[in-house]
């Protein structure tokens, strides 16, 4: 079939109309849009126009294909026109034909040139014959070719929006990237005499960023974005809008991190490293009737909700600068939907694991200009002790203590290991491990258990595979300073007589001498706590240096006691999550 309606274009192809920039002395015609996209990894390439008539046209061709097949489709499907089949006799009617007499509609001549403006042999397949910049030509319609144009695949606003707080949209794109895009912002236009808003009429507001703070002004007031997709090489593609679904809320007042930020306004040198260290309180844990009836009664519902908590969050963890940001309890959705996006409008790059059957675990970001990852080497505690080599005298021993091992092996913790790179000097380079050990009080012999197997693992990737780099070691260690675990990663070695080795009675006894090579300093030293709740306050939260090769240029104060207070405990209206951030400047010695 393709090789009559071929020579039939072949036929038609002779007259003026088909040369390369009109012939016979016409005009050419406006130029339209023929948007192609091309993807290595795809079989088919799609191609996107509208006809003359108005009727759109999307086909699907393989890579591999002769252009000539491709212009043959493409000359079938405008002789069809906008009309289907069961429309012919109509059409016959109208022209005088007889009823039932099948009308054969002309083949426009169709040929597609080069940017140089050379005929395509009808030989080169798709994939190298579709570039860029070429014109396609379909009768006497003129087609600009744009060869993966930047497209937006998802634009989407948050759903709670709070005065003083950043507005950070989710951008996804193919061909483009958020830092090259256009951003406009609207707010709805409030009635002169006060009131409802107007809810149709839009005024633009001067901000042009990616990141919007609406102010007081505009509490009860919708937004809306246009954003317009751009590859950094002057391409740009349509815009797409987005409309909140609800208008803008009045903020908290102050929170717990306002007075911190003051420490934080801007990015550390590049010869400092600026690391946070917070369990954020996972909404898989928030929303309990548990947590809101028993762990946080005196928190206020809406304050637990994670819509509103994101917005602290973000604005949170944006102020501090940040150029490491280890976070636990982190769910999946909230990383995907919402952190990652925020954090990378502000210039830092996200990295993620789960938990095995969970919704939540942890979450490296890194400041993209500061530093590049050079590979990452995340595991499950559990997993590893029984499948890698390098824990097997440990697993050994722990066989000989089949409860202990049956609570190891059936916790879900997982240790998050990157491996980073200075964007500025080469031979500086960081091992950053992010951790949330088991959480039970009676599980001292457990979290030995998961540091013994963690120590091996940094061990390996700060020894072996990047010999002599220094190692910053963040989490939630469910840990006090008083604690075997804190003990054992602080000093090195857990004799086998530790009093946690009984944390859960003699029936569960698991004595082991266990050892590391680091000599690791809690950066932020051991504060009165970093989680604060009703029943509870204590230091669970540290940020462990390697002392040989990082010190300590400053530690920001947490909140006061009367901050953290000021409605009771955490979380609260003015603080997202029941610990709180750990922060300090370090530097290489």
């Amino acid at each position: 079939m393709w090789r009559r309606l071929r020579s039939a274009l072949r036929s038609l192809r002779g007259s003026p109309a088909a040369t390369p920039h009109g012939g016979g002395g016409r005009p050419p015609a406006a130029m339209e849009r023929a948007v192609v996209r091309c993807v290595p990894s795809e079989p088919k390439l799609s191609l996107r126009f509208v006809l003359p008539d108005g009727s759109a046209r999307h086909m699907q061709r393989d890579q591999e294909e002769p252009l000539g097949r491709a212009l043959a489709r493409i000359a079938t499907n405008a002789a069809k026109g906008p009309g289907k089949a069961s429309k012919k006799n109509k059409k016959a009617r109208a022209e005088g034909g007889a009823e039932g007499e099948e009308v054969v509609p002309a083949v426009p001549a169709v040929r597609l040139f080069s940017r140089d403006g050379a005929a395509v042999a009808e030989e080169v397949p798709n994939a190298a014959a579709w570039q860029d910049g070429a014109v396609l030509h379909i009768g006497d319609a003129r087609y600009r070719v744009e060869r993966n144009p930047p497209a937006l695949t998802e634009l989407r606003l948050p759903r709670s929006l709070l005065a003083g707080f950043p507005v950070c949209p989710k951008v996804s794109a193919e061909f483009a990237a958020p830092q090259h895009c256009l951003f406009r912002w609207f707010h709805e236009q409030r009635p002169a005499g006060g009131g409802e808003a107007a809810g149709e009429a839009w005024v633009e507001t001067p901000a042009a960023e990616r990141v919007f703070t609406p102010s007081n002004a505009l509490v009860g007031l919708r937004l809306k974005l246009r954003c317009t997709p751009g590859d950094g090489e002057q391409r740009y593609g349509p815009a797409l809008e987005v409309e909140s679904s609800g208008p803008v809320e009045a903020g908290p007042g102050a929170c717990t991190f306002d007075a911190r930020h003051l420490y934080t306004k801007k990015v550390c040198g590049h010869g400092s490293v600026r690391a946070v260290s917070y369990n954020i309180l996972a909404d898989t844990y928030a929303q309990t009737e548990f947590s809101r009836t028993v762990l946080y009664p005196y928190c206020a519902p809406y304050a637990l909700e994670i819509d509103y908590r994101q917005n602290l969050l973000k604005k949170e963890l944006a102020g501090y600068s940040a150029d490491l940001i280890c976070l636990q309890e982190v769910d999946k959705s909230v990383f995907v939907d919402s952190l990652a996006p925020a954090l990378d409008a502000f210039g830092l790059e996200g990295l993620f694991k789960i938990k095995e059957k969970q919704h939540e675990g942890l979450a490296t970001f890194y400041r993209r200009d500061k530093f590049s990852l050079l590979s990452q080497h995340d595991i499950a505690f559990s997993e590893a002790l029984l499948s890698e080599p390098l824990h097997k005298e440990l697993c050994e021993q722990l066989a000989k203590y089949p409860p202990v091992q049956e609570k190891v092996l059936q916790r879900s913790s997982v240790l998050q290991v990157s491996v980073l790179q200075s964007t500025t000097d080469p031979s500086r380079k960081l091992c950053v491990a992010n951790t949330h050990l088991y959480w039970h009080p009676k599980g001292g012999n457990i979290r030995l258990i998961q540091i013994a197997v963690a120590m091996s693992h940094i061990q390996h990737v700060a020894c072996d595979l990047y010999p002599g780099i220094p190692v910053i070691f963040c989490g939630d260690f469910n840990s006090t300073p008083s604690s075997g675990a804190y003990s054992f990663i602080s000093s090195g070695g857990i004799a086998e007589d530790h009093e946690d080795w009984v944390s859960n009675g003699e029936e569960e006894r698991c004595s082991m001498s266990l050892s590391h090579p680091f000599k690791l300093l809690s950066a932020c030293g051991e504060p009165a706590y970093t989680n604060y709740v009703g029943g509870f306050h204590g230091c669970l939260d540290y940020i462990f240096i390697d002392r040989n090769a990082l010190e300590v240029e400053q530690v920001i104060p947490l909140p006061s006691h009367e901050e953290v207070t000021t409605h009771q405990a955490l979380p609260s209206v003015s603080h997202p999550s029941d610990h709180i951030a750990l922060i300090c400047d370090l530097k290489w010695k």
